[in-house]
């Protein structure tokens, strides 16, 4: 949520916020034509009630001097506190409306993001490692993993629906095995580990700025609960409607949960194999900071570069891309992905995403601390990816492929599987 006295004085950047992100810019008149109503009616009903106090005050006064209260006055008080009541509704009104649309306007881009439509505009700005030669053709993740009995997707679809999937033997250590060795990574930087609740309220989801624009994306539960697509929606909601000290940033947190999504935008998209399912699972890491854009900027590169340790330390080929503003979340201020090559799809694909909102998340989910000079700020909020399964696992699988069909285990994995092997067959 962006600050009310800052769009009221920048209604022309926020609009064209709006426009690159692709959203409709009217709402930001909508949101001023009912703000400036909201303002007269506070105004009038300020000044109704200062009419009431002085009334007050007069009767007060009569009666002090043993008179009777004049008729007059009692009925012009009564006439006061009944336009305050029939003001009442019509400000309520607004106020509702007036939060609302508040929670429509997107962030701003900061200045370095490049403005585009979609994923055509976004600018790779690094690539690391070398893509693995074969002397044989490469075969899909799905194919290998359902040669070795890694994989079930008939059943999974059987038991679960479209893009349903059981992984079976080995693959559920070596998932297991990622999900760790991406845990174990973030508490070597000093991160708080973190079991999340992912079934949350609404509020949170609004609160870091899934919603409005996913609802379709997320599954409700009779209950008025969410399923959640990220631990970034518990972890950064952790400290909601709180104050903390400036003593307490940064706060670095990581989350492991199962995550889930609709996927309703990407139907008959990637229906093959494990790049794009409604349950996945993950590591986030969250960071929590100061009111202050550069020490963000600071996070946002560290973030990144505990990812690419993540993907150097499988040894997995990988690009970093900036995001264009058409092709970023409405909330985020910044965005990189990073994008893990997949051989047999010839292609990078996304498998991280690292993000920084400044207190756009903050403000709508009321956290703040009490700053040096003893102001009360709102924080600065960024996450990013640490490794999200079976992609991460598929990825690992086509790289890692034999002429065989055999999967060679990452080194860095091998103890946690439990086995010195270099490949399962």
């Amino acid at each position: 949520m962006l600050d009310l006295n800052f769009i009221r004085q920048n209604p022309t950047q926020v609009k064209q916020a709006c426009q690159a992100k692709q959203l409709d810019d009217q709402v930001v008149d909508q949101l001023l034509t009912i703000d400036q109503r909201w303002r007269q009616l506070i105004q009038q009903t300020e000044q109704i009630r200062q009419q009431i106090n002085q009334n007050a005050a007069d009767i007060k006064k009569i009666v002090s001097q043993s008179q009777p209260p004049p008729s007059d006055k009692i009925e012009h008080g009564r006439q006061l506190k009944q336009q305050l009541k029939d003001l009442e509704p019509e400000l309520k009104e607004l106020e509702t409306r007036l939060e609302e649309l508040s929670l429509q306007i997107p962030n701003l881009p900061a200045s370095d993001v490049p403005v585009g439509t979609n994923e055509n505009d976004n600018q790779v700005i690094k690539t690391w490692g070398e893509k693995p030669a074969f002397d044989f053709q490469p075969q899909h993740h799905d194919q290998l993993m359902t040669k070795l009995d890694w994989l079930d997707s008939k059943r999974g679809v059987k038991v679960a629906g479209f893009r349903g999937y059981f992984l079976k033997n080995q693959a559920v250590l070596l998932e297991q095995a990622l999900l760790q060795h991406a845990l174990n990574l973030m508490i070597k930087h000093d991160f708080t580990p973190m079991t999340v609740p992912v079934l949350v309220k609404p509020k949170t989801l609004m609160g870091t700025g899934f919603f409005p624009w996913g609802q379709e994306d997320h599954y409700n539960t009779q209950d008025n609960k969410v399923l959640i697509g990220t631990a970034e929606v518990p972890l950064t909601s952790y400290y909601m409607d709180e104050v903390l000290n400036h003593k307490d940033l940064p706060i670095k947190m990581a989350g492991i949960s199962s995550c889930f999504r609709r996927e309703v935008g990407d139907r008959g998209r990637d229906t093959r194999g494990l790049v794009r399912v409604h349950q996945f699972n993950k590591v986030e890491q969250v960071v929590l900071t100061v009111a202050n854009e550069t020490a963000t900027q600071q996070w946002h590169q560290k973030m990144l570069g505990f990812a690419e340790e993540l993907l150097q330390s499988l040894a997995l080929p990988y690009q970093v891309v900036l995001m264009c503003t058409g092709d970023m979340g409405a909330g985020q201020r910044k965005k990189y992905d990073l994008e893990t090559w997949f051989p047999a799809q010839n292609k990078y694909r996304e498998t991280h995403s690292c993000s920084y909102f400044n207190d756009f998340q903050a403000r709508r989910l009321n956290i703040r601390y009490q700053a040096k000079d003893g102001s009360l700020k709102h924080v600065y909020t960024l996450n990013n990816t640490v490794a999200a399964t079976p992609r991460l696992l598929a990825a690992v699988i086509e790289n890692y492929q034999q002429k065989d069909g055999s999967i060679k285990i990452p080194a860095v994995l091998q103890k946690l599987i439990g086995t010195n092997s270099v490949a399962v067959a």
